[in-house]
């Protein structure tokens, strides 16, 4: 039954506000031999992998900020360099050029003669979707339809956009949510585009409160992008980036409660140990999360690294996100 933003707001405070006090009261076997025929005989075959590996364009964010690389480049750098046939672009670097048909023609083709499928478009700077004064969350709301246009253009699914809030009253903060994210999902439906939320900080890194807001939404193009960082919750500063953390969510138990409502997922990745592995999350525990949540769409590499090159810290995500996307 569709509902209208109206029904959303009446049911935002038991949906999305259900749980949310919860915070404050809260070798081998034996083979026979084989005959010599001149050839080698066939290696076993690998293990297939239950999701698709797409990159995330800010895994490149310091080559595209220095202007080493241009974002027209990203799908051939995906393709040629990686070995990666998917995308996931991000609005910040090509910002002027939402609204311009033959750049985003070009983007296309670009992606096209790559033999790479364009997935998603992160969303930042085009304001606060969950603020509770109305002119400011509408003014957001309709910031972000052309994005919801060039994501259709460029045969996107979905665009990621963040729930962020400056009211200190969380279910108030639900409400708004509901209803900015609600009213744009709406306007996505005309496109045929997702409108897809990253926990990113604020109360969007709070796995009960995101959830218990699209379940208030309730619309079939409205869904979530966990992250397998980015949870926490509150900095010294107050903002939403800028400053230390100083509450954290369990980042296994937030991506678990976004799991049901997720349309794409994000493997961030900071630093490596010797071994290969992840130093701050364990893709094995996190990988299962998702596998057990029965996602087999595209999951992006986000390397956010300082320590180690963006090359060297895309490649050892692909190679861990393979190697133990087959182990589990």
């Amino acid at each position: 039954m569709k509902k209208t933003r109206r029904s959303f707001i009446k049911h935002a405070g038991t949906a999305a506000g259900a749980g949310l006090f919860w915070l404050y009261g809260c070798g081998g076997g034996n083979h026979a031999p084989q005959k010599e025929t001149g050839t080698k005989p066939a290696p076993a075959a690998q293990k297939e992998l239950f999701f698709n590996i797409s990159l995330a364009q800010w895994s490149l964010h310091r080559a595209l900020f220095d202007k080493k690389m241009d974002n027209l480049d990203f799908a051939a750098t995906a393709r040629n360099k990686y070995g990666i046939g998917a995308v996931e672009y991000v609005s910040q670097f090509f910002a002027d050029k939402a609204e311009e048909k033959a750049y985003l023609a070009e983007m296309n083709k670009r992606a096209a003669d790559n033999g790479v499928k364009n997935v998603l478009i992160m969303i930042d700077r085009e304001g606060h979707l969950a603020e509770s004064d109305d002119k400011e969350r509408n003014q957001a709301v309709e910031n972000h339809y052309k994005w919801i246009d060039a994501a259709h253009a460029l045969g996107c699914h979905s665009i990621r956009v963040n729930a962020f809030s400056s009211n200190p009253d969380m279910k108030e903060a639900a409400k708004a949510a509901v209803e900015g994210l609600g009213k744009l999902a709406e306007h996505g439906q005309q496109a045929g585009i997702n409108v897809i939320v990253e926990n990113h900080g604020g109360y969007s890194s709070n796995g009960k409160w995101l959830s218990g807001v699209m379940k208030a939404i309730n619309l079939p193009n409205i869904g979530t992008l966990p992250d397998f960082g980015n949870f926490c919750i509150r900095r010294d500063t107050g903002k939403e980036w800028e400053g230390k953390c100083v509450e954290e969510y369990d980042r296994y138990l937030g991506v678990k409660e976004l799991m049901p409502f997720a349309k794409g997922v994000s493997a961030k990745s900071y630093d490596f140990d010797e071994k290969g592995n992840e130093t701050k999350i364990d893709f094995y525990k996190m990988l299962k999360v998702v596998k057990d949540a029965g996602y087999s769409g595209h999951i992006g590499i986000e390397y956010e690294g300082s320590r180690l090159s963006e090359d060297e810290g895309i490649k050892k995500t692909k190679a861990l996100l393979e190697k133990v996307g087959r182990e589990i």
